[in-house]
C-alpha cells in the first residue's frame, strides 16, 4: 500500500469480507480514531515524557523515548563517530571479535528476543556451525539466562569447556549480560554460573576477565553495581524512559548484532524511514495506522482474538517470537488484549493449518510475506528416480513453489471466511527488520491508546516476580 520499494507493505484486503471480516467504509469511519492515537504518540506522549510532572496517573510509566530513538542514535553517530555511542558499540563488537570465538548472552524476555531474532533473520541459518573463516572471523553466539533449566545451563557450560584455562582465540569466549536492573532472578542467576566459569575460563585472571564481560543495563542497580565491582572497561546503558520490549534498537539489541557482524546502521535507518513513513502517511496508505485498524475492528467486530503472524520464512520465526512478547505484554492487561501465536509457513501447515481454517472464528492471520530471497533459487531438479512423479516439476524452484503455498492457502482460507492480511517485506535483511521492529512497537503504543490501555509496564511480570522471590525465600 506504499509506492516506495524499500518500504514495508501492508495488504489488508483478505480482511474485507462480507460477512466474516470488515468492510473498508469500517476501516474509514474508525480513522479519526487512528489519527487521534497517533498525535498522541507523537506529541502528547513525547511532551509528557520530557516534562514528568504533566504525566497523568493513568499514563504512568510513560516509556515514550523508543520513538525517537533510531533518529538520535543515527545522528550522534554521524556528527561523532568513534566517540558515538554506535562507534563504541561497533569498536567492541570488533575488539571481542578478535579476542574470543564465543559470546554468551545473558537476558531474559526483551533484553534478548530481538537479538535473537536479529541473528536468525540476519545470519546464515547455521552460523554457529560454521567455521570461524566462513563467519567472517565474527563470534558464534548463544542465549542463557532467559529460563532456569539446568540441563540446558549445564549444556552450554560443557559446550563452552571450563576444564582449563583458554589460552587461543579459538577457546576463549566472552559474556554480554543485559538488565535493566540486574534484579531478574532467570539472568541474575545465569551471570553468577557464567561468571564463575568464565573466571576459570581465565585462569582466574582479573584483568583478562573484565575484558571479556560487556554489561547492558540501567544507570543505577544490582547489574551495575557489579559492573563497577568488576571494574568492566565497557558498559553500555538502556535509555531512560525505554522499556525492556522496547529496547532492540538500542544498546541492548544493537551491542549483540555488531558483534555478530550485522549493519547496525541499516538497522537504525530502516527504524528511521519506518517512523518517518508512521509521521505522514494517512490512514489507507499509513502501514502502522492500517495494521492497527484492521486488527483492532476484527478484534472488536468478530471476536478475533487471536492473532496468528504467519511467518513465510524459518529466519523470522524468532521475530514472532519478539513480537509475541511485545504484544502480550503490552496489551494483555485489564481482562483484555489479544493472544498472540507465530506459525512458520509451510512447515506449520501440517499442524496448525486445520485449526486456523476450520476451528474457531476468533483469529486474524498475518502472512509475513518475503517478497525477495537472499540466495540464489534452488530448482527441484530431474532424476532418474521418479518414483515421487517430481521430474514434472523439475524446473520449479522452492521461491516458485513457496509463492504457490502461500497464493493456495490465502484461497482456502478466503473460501472458508478467515480474514486474512499480507505484511511484505522486500527482503530479510537489518533495513527491513529495522522497518518491522519499529512498525510493529508503534502498532502496539497506536491501539494501547485507541483502547485505553497503558501499553507500558507490565504488572502481570511483576507479581510473577515477588511471588517466586517469596517462595525461595520460603515466605
Amino acid at each position: 500500500m506504499h509506492d516506495t520499494p524499500e518500504l514495508l507493505r501492508f495488504d489488508p484486503n483478505g480482511a474485507f469480507l462480507d460477512t466474516t471480516g470488515i468492510s473498508r467504509a469500517q476501516l474509514r469511519a474508525l480513522a479519526p480514531q487512528l489519527e487521534a492515537a497517533r498525535h498522541t504518540v507523537l506529541h502528547e506522549d513525547v511532551d509528557q515524557y520530557a516534562q514528568p510532572q504533566t504525566i497523568p496517573p493513568e499514563k504512568q510509566p510513560l516509556d515514550a523515548a523508543f520513538f525517537p530513538l533510531p533518529e538520535q542514535m543515527l545522528a550522534e553517530y554521524r556528527a561523532q563517530r568513534a566517540a558515538s555511542e554506535v562507534g563504541r558499540i561497533l569498536a567492541t563488537a570488533q575488539r571481542l571479535g578478535e579476542l574470543v570465538d564465543r559470546v554468551v548472552v545473558l537476558g531474559i524476555g526483551g533484553s534478548y528476543m530481538g537479538a535473537l531474532a536479529l541473528m536468525n533473520a540476519c545470519c546464515q541459518p547455521h552460523f554457529n556451525e560454521l567455521d570461524r573463516g566462513r563467519r567472517g572471523g565474527r563470534p558464534r553466539m548463544y542465549f542463557a539466562g532467559n529460563n532456569v533449566d539446568n540441563d540446558a545451563t549445564q549444556g552450554l557450560l560443557q559446550l563452552l569447556g571450563t576444564a582449563r584455562p583458554a589460552s587461543t582465540c579459538d577457546e576463549r569466549w566472552a559474556i554480554v549480560v543485559i538488565s535493566k536492573s540486574g534484579g531478574t532472578l532467570e539472568t541474575a542467576v545465569a551471570l553468577r554460573q557464567f561468571l564463575a566459569a568464565l573466571r576459570a575460563s581465565c585462569g582466574n585472571d582479573p584483568a583478562l576477565l573484565r575484558q571479556l564481560i560487556v554489561p547492558v543495563t540501567g544507570r543505577s542497580g544490582r547489574l551495575f553495581e557489579l559492573a563497577q565491582a568488576l571494574a568492566c572497561p565497557e558498559l553500555y546503558y538502556v535509555p531512560d524512559g525505554v522499556g525492556g520490549r522496547f529496547s532492540v534498537l538500542s544498546p541492548v539489541g544493537l551491542l549483540p548484532a555488531a558483534i555478530l557482524g550485522l549493519d547496525v546502521i541499516r538497522l537504525l535507518q530502516g527504524a528511521a524511514a519506518m517512523n518517518a513513513h508512521f509521521r505522514t502517511a494517512p490512514v489507507g496508505s499509513n502501514v502502522v495506522l492500517d495494521f492497527v485498524g484492521v486488527s483492532h475492528l476484527l478484534e472488536r467486530e468478530r471476536g478475533c482474538t487471536v492473532r496468528v503472524l504467519s511467518v513465510w520464512s524459518a529466519a523470522l520465526e524468532a521475530a514472532g517470537w519478539w513480537y509475541d512478547q511485545l504484544l502480550a505484554e503490552s496489551l494483555g492487561k485489564s481482562a483484555r488484549g489479544a493472544t498472540p501465536l507465530t506459525a512458520v509457513n509451510t512447515r506449520d501447515l501440517h499442524s496448525r493449518a486445520q485449526q486456523h481454517q476450520e476451528g474457531r472464528r476468533d483469529k486474524l492471520l498475518t502472512n509475513v510475506i518475503v517478497d525477495a530471497w537472499r540466495t540464489d533459487p534452488l530448482a527441484v531438479g530431474a532424476s532418474e528416480l521418479d518414483q515421487d512423479r517430481l521430474n514434472q516439476h523439475a524446473d520449479r524452484t522452492l521461491p516458485e513453489i513457496m509463492a504457490a503455498a502461500i497464493a493456495g492457502t490465502n484461497e482456502a482460507y478466503r473460501d472458508a471466511g478467515r480474514p486474512t492480511t499480507n505484511l511484505h517485506l522486500p527482503r530479510v535483511d537489518e533495513y527491513c527488520l529495522g522497518q518491522f521492529f519499529q512498525m510493529m512497537m508503534l502498532a502496539t503504543v497506536v491501539e494501547g491508546r485507541v483502547l485505553g490501555i497503558n501499553p507500558y509496564g507490565q504488572p502481570g511480570v511483576e507479581a510473577y516476580k515477588r511471588n517466586m522471590n517469596r517462595i525461595l525465600a520460603g515466605g
